[in-house]
């Protein structure tokens, strides 16, 4: 990853109403209307129930699975360990067994977990302000 600010759509430049233009030496934009696969299926991996939750928890650093469960109120130990699992599957988190009695596991944002910061940062200062501004309380 490029050093510096994260910025997807910085080769996007706007043309108006709801268009959009690729710089040069960028693949074209998709048809109007139609959602790119790749951004698609990255929204379902961190929309899924708990995992932005369980990411953003782990991005000041690593954190045993016990701290896990309760910096992420409401979540069950199953259900836990199952996204963790499907997290460390996507190659978004890692996993690190550490000895003694009992044995015990720390989870730690992966490299490409790592690129996720920003967006999660971004969508965080998002909810703040959504909540401040009085909308997105049940």
């Amino acid at each position: 990853m490029p050093a510096g600010p994260w910025r997807p759509f910085a080769n996007l430049r706007f043309m108006g109403g709801s268009s959009f233009e690729r710089g040069p030496g960028t693949q074209p934009a998709p048809a109007a209307g139609v959602v790119c696969p790749h951004f698609h299926e990255a929204v379902e991996l961190v929309g899924r129930r708990w995992t932005g939750a369980i990411l953003f928890s782990l991005i000041e650093g690593p954190l045993y699975f016990r701290e896990l469960l309760a910096a992420v109120p409401g979540v069950s130990d199953r259900l836990l360990s199952q996204r963790l699992r499907e997290l460390e599957a996507e190659g978004l988190v890692e996993r690190s067994v550490h000895e003694g009695t009992p044995a015990r596991v720390s989870y730690r944002l992966s490299e490409s977990g790592e690129a996720l910061k920003p967006a999660l940062g971004e969508l965080y200062a998002w909810a703040q302000s959504r909540r401040a501004n009085g909308n997105g309380s049940r």
